[in-house]
């Protein structure tokens, strides 16, 4: 077995991990204590100690099939002694017969069952063929030496037959099967290795973009083209920037020994010790924290939006005085408690579900500012923040401009976010150029990062 070992790190080596001897040696004194016959055992044994990141993982993955199973596939047809002879027989009449070249070199120890230069041999073939250069012709020298490679594979296949036939009076039918078959195993696996190109074994990790990267480019996919995988990725995104601002807040709010010097309050207290400021006093920061109301239109095209803005209110609820959430298409609803019940996700889910809305209405702002005045109104005041999510499309219903005029004047801010794209603001049935003048800000809200910079703006 631990001649087995040795030859199977060889054949890791030379195609490029990294083994130091003393984790060769770890890994004989941890054979030791499991069932080598265990092959899960076994190939976790030689991972953990042969492979150290991920990308090693997929290259050792592959060097173990390929060592312990595809060139080994058929050593139990070798085993007897007497084959095992023949075999090296041929081969040293292969050797002898040659007329020169050294690619055929790593071929022969192949075929003899000593893969570890053939398999150093592909790989400074696919090394050649990776190099810094790109220009015209880069890759040649890598051609033509694959191409080399692949005539002396075909020589070899051409020559066993005809040693095989020169031996027929001393071994038997069964042998010369075997011995065929043996062959014919070896340059086939000799052939996929040499037609496999490296990058399609490294391919799903060079495809694989730094976090910040695939961060930014998930964060400018609008909410309406996000798949369900895209989705889930948003959530963890969002519960990541929570974190971060939670973090910002109490921070903030914590610092009580620096900050900006109250000179009033220190030289009051200096009364204490004869004018000398032996305390020295700060300015607290008072908290920023305010009254949020949302009027989420729940439509089918503000929805895929609307969801991602109610997950991250919230979430930061506690950066808030209180938040309360309606939801509308033609009618409104409070769904406040669902948020108190329910965890995030599936009180936005509920939503959908319970809220006692037509959801098959058309969209009309005018009715459901109408019944926010006769029900709601009074929740409004000088520390609210009043946040209207919505497309601003009312049908072609009356806009009800003037409602809006009215809350806006009960509110600190009134702060309107569009999913549409800014461009269709004014077109079609759409009211934004007539809401947009009572409202303190008009943001466009299409995708995360315009959303996570509309919130820490709030927030903070």
């Amino acid at each position: 077995m631990v001649e087995l070992v040795l030859k199977f790190v060889a054949c890791s080596r030379a195609a490029g991990l990294r083994i130091a001897t003393s984790e060769v040696l770890d890994c004989i004194d941890q054979l030791q204590l499991i069932d080598i016959l265990d092959e899960p055992q076994f190939e976790a044994v030689l991972r953990a100690n042969f492979a150290k990141s991920r990308r090693e993982q997929h290259s050792f993955d592959h060097l173990y099939h390929l060592f312990f199973h595809e060139l080994r596939e058929d050593i139990t047809t070798a085993q007897a002694e007497s084959l095992t002879g023949e075999i090296a027989e041929i081969v040293n009449a292969l050797h002898n017969g040659k007329n020169g070249g050294a690619p055929l070199e790593p071929v022969l120890a192949l075929l003899n069952g000593e893969p570890s230069a053939y398999i150093e041999e592909i790989r400074t073939i696919q090394t050649e063929g990776q190099g810094n250069s790109r220009g015209l012709g880069s890759n040649l020298g890598a051609l033509t030496r694959r191409l080399g490679m692949m005539l002396e594979l075909n020589r070899v296949e051409a020559m066993i037959p005809q040693l095989l036939e020169e031996r027929r009076s001393r071994l038997h039918w069964e042998k010369r099967r075997d011995l065929a078959d043996y062959f014919k195993n070896r340059l086939e696996t000799a052939r996929r290795l040499l037609r496999k190109n490296r990058d399609t074994d490294d391919n799903r990790f060079q495809t694989i973009k730094p976090y910040d990267q695939r961060m930014k480019q998930l964060g400018e996919t609008y909410f309406a083209s996000l798949t369900q995988k895209e989705i889930e990725e948003m959530r963890m995104v969002i519960e990541q920037l929570v974190r971060k601002l939670k973090d910002t807040v109490s921070r903030r709010f914590a610092n009580r020994n620096r900050g900006i010097l109250d000179v009033k309050k220190t030289l009051r207290i200096s009364a204490r010790y004869q004018g000398i400021p032996v305390e020295i006093a700060w300015r607290k920061r008072p908290s920023r924290k305010g009254k949020i109301v949302v009027l989420c239109d729940v439509s089918g095209s503000v929805w895929s939006a609307a969801r991602f803005m109610l997950n991250m209110l919230y979430s930061l609820q506690e950066c808030f005085t209180q938040v309360r959430c309606f939801v509308f298409v033609a009618g409104l609803d409070e769904v406040t408690n669902v948020f108190k019940k329910h965890k995030i996700n599936k009180a936005i889910g509920k939503i959908l579900k319970e809220a006692e809305i037509d959801y098959n209405a058309s969209t009309d702002y005018g009715l459901t500012f109408r019944q926010f005045r006769k029900e709601y109104l009074d929740i409004l005041n000088k520390k609210t923040t009043l946040i209207i999510i919505g497309d601003g499309r009312t049908n072609y219903a009356n806009p009800e401009e003037e409602i809006l005029e009215e809350m806006r004047e009960r509110c600190r801010r009134v702060i309107w976010l569009n999913p549409e794209t800014e461009q269709f603001w004014y077109s079609g049935d759409s009211e934004m150029r007539c809401y947009r003048s009572y409202c303190h800000e008009v943001r466009p809200c299409q995708n995360l990062n315009q959303l996570a910079e509309f919130i820490r703006d709030l927030v903070l």
